[in-house]
């Protein structure tokens, strides 16, 4: 038995918003594509697999995020003129650990090191960090061997780690 769309609806909504938010720079353009990818996903709920729903989802959004791009004539490599990572960014500031002050500069920190991450790192993070998605469904999405899913994201873990080194140790 088919799932029913609102349920759908429900679980993916905030998961396409938050992927497309860090990878577009504008809140208008991010809601955008969470509405076409759940207008698609009512349209052919029928004929996907409930397993693959998830990869299928994120393999949507990561589309449209680069159709719209494209259409806002971003001819530089995708993301490069900075993301909004808003979210990725709370989650360090809600965690424990420095005093506020010191996490919201930490927190901007970070927002510059996942910015200053290149594609495919950036989607890939966000999708296993944030997203909380498996290594196989990230995969799939990408449409990526699973090795390199888990090379690049050690990769952009440590690009990452040393673009912190310095800035936490002053936090």
């Amino acid at each position: 038995m088919a799932r029913e769309f609102r349920d759908l609806a429900e679980e993916y909504a905030g998961k396409i918003y938050t992927f497309a938010r860090y990878s577009l720079r504008h809140k208008e353009d991010a809601e955008d594509v969470t509405q076409e990818v759940l207008i698609r996903l009512w349209k052919h709920q029928g004929s996907i697999e409930p397993a693959r729903t998830a990869t299928w989802v994120m393999r949507v959004a990561r589309n449209l995020v680069i159709d719209q791009s494209r259409r806002r004539q971003a001819r530089a490599a995708l993301f490069a003129q900075g993301a909004d990572v808003v979210e990725l960014a709370a989650h360090v500031a809600s965690s424990p650990g420095p005093d506020p002050a010191g996490r919201a500069q930490l927190r901007e920190h970070l927002e510059a090191a996942v910015t200053g991450l290149d594609e495919p790192y950036r989607s890939i993070v966000v999708m296993r960090e944030v997203q909380g998605l498996a290594y196989e469904e990230i995969a799939r999405a990408m449409n990526m061997p699973l090795g390199t899913i888990k090379v690049y994201l050690h990769r952009a873990r440590r690009r990452l780690r040393e673009s912190m080194r310095t800035e936490i140790k002053d936090v």
